[in-house]
């Protein structure tokens, strides 16, 4: 009989009876089901440092533009020229630097080459040096067996000569 009436149970406060105990389970099973495990716990913090890093500094570029706006504008004059200046300075720069490195890489590439130390593309370097070779070869054959061709075609243009 007392299965039948629910007076007489004893009512637990996590039981089925308590109202409140099945919706404060539930939403803290929720809860834990979506919060992070201990291998994403580190991606999370650094998201969130990137993400207040970010907001700070939009926030102080913004502020920084609009106090020193009147003073960039009444300097305009003067920056124009600095900054085609500097431009042209830093490419000059930056081109020295880049055929300085270019020179340095080419001379220790034929310092290995010329060493026989086989530097990465050597085989087509010496592919293309003995078809240019090949192709010399043939050409002064060529010259060699038609020069006298040519010639008696010249001296029949200008029989005097």
């Amino acid at each position: 009989m007392a299965e039948r009436n629910p007076t007489q149970q004893r009512r637990s406060p996590t039981g089925p009876n308590n109202p409140t105990a099945p919706a404060v389970s539930t939403f803290l099973q929720r809860i834990q089901a979506h919060s992070p495990h201990s291998a994403q716990l580190p991606l999370f913090i650094t998201a969130l440092i990137l993400l207040l890093l970010t907001g700070l500094t939009v926030t102080v570029t913004s502020l920084g533009f609009i106090f020193f706006m009147p003073l960039i504008i009444i300097s305009s004059p003067v920056w124009f020229p600095i900054g085609a200046v500097v431009l042209i300075v830093f490419a000059g720069f930056a081109s020295v630097c880049g055929f300085g490195v270019l020179s340095v890489v080419g001379f220790c590439w034929m310092y290995r080459y010329f060493k026989g130390m086989h530097p990465p593309g050597w085989d087509r370097v010496d592919y293309a040096r003995s078809r240019i070779y090949d192709t010399a070869s043939h050409v002064k054959d060529y010259a060699m067996e038609y020069g006298g061709y040519l010639q008696s075609k010249v001296k029949d243009a200008a029989p005097g000569a």
